[in-house]
């Protein structure tokens, strides 16, 4: 029974560390050939940048709130807290002057909306890219 528990553990850190080693990566349609730098991107999420630098109108996606992808991109990229996004955020929408962006419940959903709105860009875990989206930053 002693050995079991210590497989168990070795097991359950195994996976915890695997999960925390998993990096976020900034994502667009396959057809854009935008290229953005991290303070553009951030930019962009804050509402700030409305459009990609090449020209054509940007339409960002967030992950849900809380979610453990939307902490680190806040942090890592926008370099806000939660709190700090929702009291930014809650300020631009009462005097009128913006709302965030749109937030999907997963990568799926993401990777689904992005690879149908060609100016769209999100975030979503390195290990679920594919075809139906571009990388154009690793965090």
């Amino acid at each position: 029974m002693k050995n079991t528990y210590y497989w168990l553990s070795v097991l359950v850190a195994l996976l915890f560390s695997i999960n925390l080693n998993a990096a976020q990566v900034v994502v667009v349609n396959p057809s854009n050939n935008t290229t953005v730098n991290k303070n553009e991107i951030s930019r962009i999420f804050l509402g700030k940048l409305k459009a990609f630098p090449g020209g054509g109108s940007v339409v960002p996606v967030n992950q849900k709130s809380g979610s453990a992808g939307k902490v680190e991109f806040d942090q890592k990229v926008v370099g806000k807290s939660a709190s700090q996004i929702k009291a930014y955020w809650s300020k631009l929408m009462f005097s009128g002057k913006g709302k965030p962006p749109k937030e999907l419940n997963n990568d799926n959903a993401i990777k689904s909306f992005i690879a149908n709105e060609p100016n769209a860009i999100g975030y979503i875990d390195e290990a679920n890219i594919d075809s139906s989206v571009k990388v154009i930053l690793k965090l």
